[in-house]
């Protein structure tokens, strides 16, 4: 990993920074690059069972891409076909992750960095955040994928505001319409984000990942039951994670799940 990405273990949490404090964070294409092999070594991983990433200090959790190299990376059709598909292989591999992923939001959040952050599971916010996304104001277009996770959050017509005016949101603001998906002081965020993950560790992770899986195949369009998710949803009956809840309930303990 180069220092513009750190990834640190507690326990079965990791967590994954952002790591330009300098520039607010901003990613750069090298970073949308590794994201997706760090990712899946983390998916890998049996021992890692929550994520959370974040962007280095409290100012700022990513202020976009890094414009400073747009002329270089991004200076035409061409090699901006190459950099935006960079950048969808690094959103998709955060959405796809089979764990639960937790963007936790100091400060500003805003275009490219926003965009990752919508494709985490949960995004947990703090009184001081900002966020925005601004094609508008740089002459782009957003892909479908990141403008339909969007949509998905803030509706049609939200979606379109946020896109056509590039304005910045409040905290309150982002709450109220589902950017965020839990607000804090600026000093409770980091201690509630983690206390959160770790909660997560604790329950039966067969039913966290198929909830995950379940969830965003409906978010994908999926209406019906099908072969997968009828597998999914009774292969949890074979499960140690099934035993173990059923036992702990009727012993009336707290389960115990590997």
């Amino acid at each position: 990993m180069t220092d513009q990405l750190l990834l640190s273990r507690s326990g079965a949490v990791a967590t994954l920074t952002l790591n330009r404090p300098e520039r607010h964070n901003a990613i750069t294409l090298d970073m949308f690059r590794e994201l997706p092999t760090v990712l899946a070594e983390l998916d890998a991983d049996d021992t890692v069972k929550v994520v959370v990433l974040r962007g280095a200090g409290r100012r700022a959790f990513a202020s976009g891409a890094d414009i400073a190299e747009f002329e270089e990376v991004r200076g035409d059709a061409a090699s901006a076909r190459v950099y935006n598909d960079d950048v969808a292989v690094a959103e998709q591999a955060l959405r796809d992750l089979t764990k639960p992923t937790i963007a936790m939001i100091h400060g500003y959040c805003i275009g490219g960095g926003c965009g990752l952050a919508l494709a985490a599971d949960l995004r947990f916010g703090d009184t001081r955040t900002r966020m925005a996304i601004t094609p508008a104001k740089l002459g782009l277009v957003y892909s479908l994928d990141s403008t339909r996770r969007l949509v998905d959050l803030v509706g049609p017509s939200r979606a379109k505001w946020i896109l056509m005016s590039g304005e910045q949101m409040d905290a309150h603001e982002s709450h109220r319409l589902g950017l965020l998906d839990d607000l804090q002081p600026v000093e409770n965020l980091e201690a509630h984000t983690y206390d959160f993950a770790r909660l997560l560790t604790t329950r039966a992770q067969y039913s966290v990942r198929a909830a995950k899986q379940i969830v965003n195949r409906i978010v994908a369009g999926q209406i019906a039951e099908d072969e997968f998710t009828t597998d999914l949803r009774n292969s949890s009956f074979d499960t140690a994670d099934y035993a173990e809840g059923v036992r702990a309930f009727l012993d009336k303990r707290a389960p115990h799940f590997d």
